[in-house]
């Protein structure tokens, strides 16, 4: 209990100069009080003798000597400290073989539970108390324990890396600007952080999609040889296979290391392990489009093969996109309708969830500027001008729907032609079989029941998704987003009870 009191009042044991427990204190006249060493050292360096803290003035150098009641009880605290720290190292865990020791502890190593950008220390449970507790040292930066603290220092200037030079592509510190890159481009650590985070997404997705190509190409290339039944045919296709194969390993590797890299938390070490793996781009593989083993040139034969090439092509693929579906599902946010945006003929549920069209336009209903007034349409209440997410929306049983994003400033008062150029990325269905998107007619092999749609802001990508058959529907690509995006809806009108469903908002779960 002695020492849980002395942590909790340690602010009183703190020199405000080093942040650190004071070492030999002395008091300045005006009350406050330092290490000897760093008010000594603070006045070397300046013009003016001012108290650092309350900026008091003296007219000569003051003759500082040591508070002996105040080292007394500095001396008990650190007492108290160490017995503190001894008593509970038996409860803490040894440091072992590739984890990161603490720094502090003397003897026998403790495992380190936190690392401090600001101290460049390592500490475990027990010295890491005075970080969590002390207000001074609160405000240091704390991150998950990583060894070669120093390596977080400018080799030149002795002082953190806090900045990226974009020129040069490395990490400098605060002088680097002022002294060895004064005409370069250089930003705080966490923005070039983040805009590394993006790339690693969006090469993360092209390294899986490269993968399936070339998975789907070993299939095609089998099914090929097959037909053949002949020694050379065989020999080639075994050829390519192997080759296929050692790229789809490497690819993986890539893909290991590229999602690994994409969790560091940590600005530095995700930035010096970028420009170390060079991860942002794919490993260099062949252009497997014009590559195929020539099958025999029986006809029956061939149309047979070919359909039951299709036939599983078709099934991989699905396997694919259930894999690619239960990938985006993870990002599945709550919606619900805004009235405020329903057109007036739209019957909204109590609960924001189900839209259908009537025959009579509701009373009362006020024409603000959001609420749509020539299209039977209806915006989420959810707005997203980053990041990734994934809602479903059930249709069974309509004749007739549009479902997609759209952007803020789109016109509510007129009707236009729902593309891209003006601000819609929607899929619709007209006459109970017709699927559409912006100058495409789609052909569907089954009419969904719920559609998943997915947007990835920083990438462009809106994907619409037939979530039962785990088929995708349409995919809109190298979108260019520069405003908030709301989620779009219209049951279109009921056409004399042949579309009077309603468009539901359902529960995101898993795709089996």
């Amino acid at each position: 209990m002695a020492a849980a009191n002395y942590l909790r009042s340690e602010d009183q044991f703190l020199c405000s100069l080093c942040l650190d427990v004071l070492t030999d204190p002395v008091t300045t006249s005006c009350g406050h009080n330092f290490c000897k060493t760093c008010i000594t050292e603070h006045w070397n360096t300046n013009d003016r003798f001012l108290c650092p803290l309350c900026k008091e003035a003296f007219t000569t150098r003051p003759d500082l000597r040591v508070n002996t009641l105040l080292s007394e009880m500095v001396s008990q605290f650190r007492q108290s400290a160490q017995q503190d720290a001894s008593s509970s190292s038996s409860e803490q865990q040894v440091s072992k073989p590739r984890e990161v020791p603490c720094d502090v502890c003397a003897g026998t190593k403790l495992k380190a539970l936190k690392s401090c950008l600001v101290c460049l220390v390592s500490y475990c449970e027990t010295h890491l108390e005075p970080h969590l507790t002390a207000s001074g040292l609160k405000r240091h930066q704390l991150i998950d324990p990583v060894e070669n603290l120093d390596s977080r220092m400018c080799t030149k200037h002795d002082k953190p890396l806090k900045l990226f030079c974009k020129t040069d592509q490395t990490c400098i510190c605060m002088l680097c600007p002022v002294l060895d890159h004064k005409t370069h481009e250089f930003v705080p650590l966490k923005e070039e952080y983040e805009g590394q985070k993006a790339k690693l997404g969006k090469t993360e997705a092209e390294i899986q999609q490269m993968i399936q190509k070339r998975r789907l190409k070993i299939e095609e290339i089998k099914r090929s040889a097959d037909l053949k039944k002949q020694e050379r045919a065989e020999k080639q296709a075994q050829a390519f296979i192997r080759e296929l194969e050692q790229e789809i390993s490497e690819l993986m590797k890539r893909r290991t290391e590229v999602e690994q890299l994409s969790r560091f938390e940590d600005h530095l070490h995700l930035l010096q392990s970028v420009q170390t793996l060079n991860t942002n781009q794919p490993p260099a593989t062949r252009d497997w489009t014009e590559v195929s083993v020539p099958p025999p040139s029986y006809e029956g034969t061939v149309r047979r093969a070919v359909a039951q090439l299709e036939e599983d092509l078709s099934k991989e693929m699905k396997k694919l996109i259930k894999v690619e579906l239960r990938r985006v599902q993870q990002f599945a946010v709550d919606v619900t309708l805004d009235p405020d945006t329903a057109h007036p003929k739209l019957i909204l549920s109590d609960d924001g969830k189900q839209v259908n069209h009537g025959d009579v336009k509701r009373k009362k209903i006020p024409d603000n500027p959001e609420r749509f007034s020539k299209c039977f349409s209806v915006l989420g209440e959810q707005s997203f001008s980053s990041g990734r997410f994934y809602f479903e929306v059930q249709v069974k049983g309509k004749t007739g729907w549009d479902l997609g994003v759209a952007r803020e400033s789109i016109s509510r008062k007129e009707r236009i032609i729902m593309s891209p150029a003006n601000g819609y990325w929607t899929v619709l269905l007209r006459n109970g079989n017709e699927y559409k998107a912006p100058g495409n007619r789609l052909s569907l092999r089954s009419q969904p029941e719920k559609v998943g749609v997915f947007v990835n802001y920083e990438d462009g990508l809106v994907c619409f998704y037939d979530v039962d058959a785990a088929a995708l529907i349409y995919s809109f690509t190298s979108c260019s987003f520069t405003e908030k995006l709301f989620l779009y809806f219209s049951p279109c009108p009921h056409d004399g009870g042949k579309n009077s469903a309603p468009l539901i908002i359902s529960p995101v779960r898993a795709v089996d």
